[in-house]
């Protein structure tokens, strides 16, 4: 059993039934979940005042929690990272708390991140996932308690066999043993339009060498290779080893688009840069998401389509 605290950094919460239910879920589970004082406040379209947020995210620190689970995403964080204690939060998560989001939350993680050197974890919401009317997906569900227990080493997902046939036809010497793999890279990345938001900020990681995960969600691909634009020039694309894309959803393609849509996008990027584009990671805005360390050293190995990013023990 852990022990789950559950506050709310960004947008208020609006779907109290999805909270009761995520709530209802998590205790079923076995675990000790405590809830924050100001969980449910509301102050125009946050959840509280940007005091009341900084405080639930330092009383968060402070609970001694196995993991610390955001309610939901939205809006909200990157006006209140220069008022969070980093120290505060690293010294948490030194001493076992794992911060657990997505979405807004990548404001947080790349922050802490970028302050500290502390790893947080990309993973579900509570209204969203555990919350779920359907009910949690399993492999989300599988993977939460992996990390509530601490036995989580590494994930894996399919590859689309187009990258799959695009690393198979690298040099034998990038693929020893038809293996293709980057080691000791440092995992990091999240939702494409707040990290892009944090370009030019002291918040914004400098990560080089590393594996950079993408997703979003109601962003057309027009939009999405813009904002791949802006950390393309700003070069943090250039100064990473992979780029991975997630799930992009909940957009709609017009008929002025022409036959402009995603895969056009991961298309026009691979003449951009130097490492390889893959996609398929299941992880973003959609039912079943893993969980991914931000900022844990990783490798990510690629064996015909089967695709695998491990952490933990050398692998």
């Amino acid at each position: 059993m852990s022990h789950i605290y559950i506050y709310s950094p960004s947008s208020a919460v609006r779907d109290k039934a999805a909270f009761k239910r995520g709530l209802a879920r998590l205790k079923a589970l076995g675990h000790e979940v405590e809830v924050d004082e100001a969980a449910l406040a509301s102050h125009l379209r946050f959840a509280g005042d940007d005091a009341t947020r900084l405080a639930a995210i330092h009383r968060a620190a402070a609970s001694g929690a196995d993991v610390a689970l955001i309610s939901r995403g939205g809006y909200g964080l990157t006006r209140i990272l220069p008022g969070i204690h980093y120290k505060a939060v690293a010294k948490a998560i030194a001493k076992g708390t794992r911060f657990v989001g997505l979405s807004d939350f990548t404001a947080f993680q790349n922050a802490v991140l970028a302050k500290t050197g502390a790893v947080s974890w990309a993973g579900p919401a509570l209204g969203e996932d555990f919350g779920a009317e359907a009910g949690p997906d399993d492999i989300m569900e599988a993977c939460f308690d992996d990390l509530a227990c601490g036995q989580g080493e590494g994930t894996g997902w399919q590859l689309p066999k187009a990258d799959a046939e695009r690393l198979a036809s690298a040099p034998a010497r990038s693929r020893p043993g038809g293996v293709f793999s980057i080691k000791d890279a440092t995992l990091w990345g999240g939702n494409l339009s707040v990290l892009a938001s944090l370009v030019g900020t002291p918040y914004l990681p400098e990560v080089k060498g590393g594996i950079l995960f993408l997703e979003d969600v109601h962003e057309h691909p027009y939009r999405i290779e813009r904002l791949l634009t802006q950390l393309l020039h700003a070069g943090v694309l250039a100064r990473q080893k992979a780029i991975v894309f997630g799930q992009f959803t909940n957009y709609k393609l017009v008929p002025h688009d022409k036959g402009f849509k995603l895969a056009t996008v991961a298309d026009w990027l691979r003449t951009q840069v130097k490492a390889p584009v893959l996609g398929g990671l299941p992880f973003g805005h959609v039912a079943t998401k893993v969980l991914l360390p931000v900022g844990a050293p990783v490798t990510l190995a690629v064996e015909g389509r089967d695709a695998f990013v491990l952490w933990g023990h050398p692998h």
